[in-house]
């Protein structure tokens, strides 16, 4: 392999790794939920899509074979990360925070989250 090619990968895996610790002590350090929720969605998927291209890159490198699997892996982890955090969000903004300190949308109308049904009543986890 050349070097520069080798460079390239090492650096790579250097991204991973540093975002990768980055994004694990924002989840342990950081003191609010909503917080936490952006250390390992945010940070952690950066550090595994830089692991995966430079496992592509490697493996094209040296086997000369063109994988698919970790572009298919990097594409679901970037579409199902900010999915996850983005319900996550809500059930932490319905458990935790009386709509009456909700911030104002700006449109009139309430929080989509909180905003009436075409069919029926606001839905409303189930109280313990």
């Amino acid at each position: 392999m050349e070097p520069a090619f080798e460079i390239v990968v090492t650096a790579l895996l250097v991204i991973a790794g540093t975002f990768g610790l980055i994004g694990s002590f924002g989840l342990l350090r950081l003191t609010d939920a909503m917080q936490r929720l952006h250390a390992p969605t945010k940070a952690t998927t950066v550090g595994v899509g830089a692991a995966l291209i430079a496992s592509v890159i490697d493996l094209y490198l040296y086997r000369s074979e063109l994988t698919w699997q970790e572009l298919l892996v990097a594409v679901f982890l970037f579409i199902t990360a900010p999915i996850t955090a983005l319900f996550l969000a809500k059930i932490h903004l319905h458990q935790t925070v009386p709509r009456d300190l909700l911030p104002p949308t700006g449109t009139g109308r309430d929080w989509a989250t909180f905003d009436q049904t075409a069919n029926g009543p606001t839905p409303e986890l189930p109280k313990d």
